[in-house]
């Protein structure tokens, strides 16, 4: 088998898998995630490291956003995910509304802006909802938000799981796309 067979089989819109979720997380399994979470934009800057305008203006696969967009999708989606995090802790069982993640990626800012801007906007929001997770008793993460594109309540463990999982996945992205390029 050649070494790029493998790269050929991996599924370039989910290098990591699709999100799983296997319920209530245990203490340390929750911690492990809460760290990724932290340790996210530091992950997504090493990925970026020393990439040209004209790199972050690629596509990770064919049909899919640029670097810049995936970058700047980061910091909308977990900004969201921070305000539906603070909902559920403080609303029973809240409505959390959608927003068109495609046509937000098509916005001048994240086809434009500056990495650094996104960058430095994880960096704060991360550490600042790992302070607020932190604080939290574990019965906590059992509230939830209610989502009309899922079918059941989210609990905060699952988007605990979920944001975790969401920053590896779009920083594995990235990487993948430095292999097969050879950046």
């Amino acid at each position: 088998m050649s070494d790029t067979a493998g790269i050929q089989d991996i599924d370039l819109r989910y290098p990591i898998g699709p999100f799983t979720y296997q319920g209530l997380m245990t203490p340390t399994a929750r911690e492990r995630e809460i760290e990724e979470i932290l340790g996210a934009p530091a992950a997504l800057r090493a990925a970026i490291e020393e990439l040209s305008e004209r790199q972050l203006d690629t596509p990770y696969r064919e049909g899919g956003w640029t670097v810049r967009q995936v970058i700047h999708h980061l910091a909308d989606s977990h900004l969201h995910a921070y305000v539906r995090f603070r909902l559920g802790l403080t609303e029973q069982d809240p409505p959390v509304k959608p927003y068109d993640q495609a046509g937000w990626a098509e916005l001048a800012d994240a086809r434009t802006a500056p990495v650094d801007l996104s960058l430095s906007l994880l960096e704060a929001l991360h550490e600042r909802w790992v302070l607020l997770m932190r604080s939290l008793p574990a019965a906590a993460f059992e509230r939830a938000v209610r989502h009309p594109e899922w079918s059941e309540p989210l609990t905060l463990d699952r988007l605990v799981a979920l944001y975790s999982w969401h920053g590896r996945h779009h920083t594995a992205q990235i990487l993948a796309l430095r292999d097969r390029l050879g950046w």
